[in-house]
């Protein structure tokens, strides 16, 4: 749990095997992490900023209000069109992805720099994160899925520099150097 914050139950989280680059908030407090994610990070506190943004989608209630903007629209198409049965592939679908409007998203980006903050993680590796993803997004393949559904990384980059500018951010380690590496080594033989 985040204290201090509004989430009213605890995180759980569920790490799946699979080669894309992907992270998304379900209702409930889940939070999925495709082990390719935690791959592409180049430290833990990249991971930690992803984390983080998908914890702020939980905490602000951004998988319910998406829900029921969109199958809400969904279910009045589908009673319309005689199509009971796309109500439930439409939610399927809309669950495990995360897009987001932009507005959500800049509030889950500065919330997951709030959180950083409070845990002494520096948030310029998010930033870096981001920025390599964008760079990806120009060649985009399959597996970079959570910056598909994520978006303009590199806006989302720039707002988090500008949101820590001047800032002074005490910050320690996340994780040894040697337990980050077996991390990814572990993540690998999954």
């Amino acid at each position: 749990m985040i204290s201090g914050n509004s989430i009213e139950s605890d995180i759980k989280l569920h790490i799946v095997k699979k080669d894309e680059v992907n992270a998304f908030a379900l209702p409930n407090g889940h939070l999925v992490v495709y082990t390719c994610l935690i791959g592409n990070c180049k430290n833990p506190e990249e991971l930690c900023g992803v984390l983080g943004d998908e914890i702020a989608h939980i905490d602000k209630s951004h998988v319910m209000k998406k829900l029921i903007k969109e199958v809400g629209l969904s279910a009045l198409a589908s009673i319309a069109g005689g199509k009971g049965g796309e109500i439930f592939k439409e939610t399927a679908k809309l669950l495990t992805s995360s897009a987001y409007d932009r507005s959500l998203e800049t509030e889950a980006d500065l919330n997951s720099v709030q959180y950083l903050i409070e845990a002494q993680i520096d948030p310029k590796p998010f930033a870096v994160f981001l920025k390599r993803m964008a760079r990806a997004e120009k060649g985009m393949h399959d597996q970079m899925f959570w910056i598909s559904t994520h978006p303009d990384s590199e806006k989302r980059a720039d707002e988090i520099l500008e949101e820590i500018f001047n800032k002074q951010i005490v910050h320690k380690n996340v994780l040894q150097d040697s337990v980050w590496a077996k991390l990814k080594r572990d993540i690998k033989i999954l």
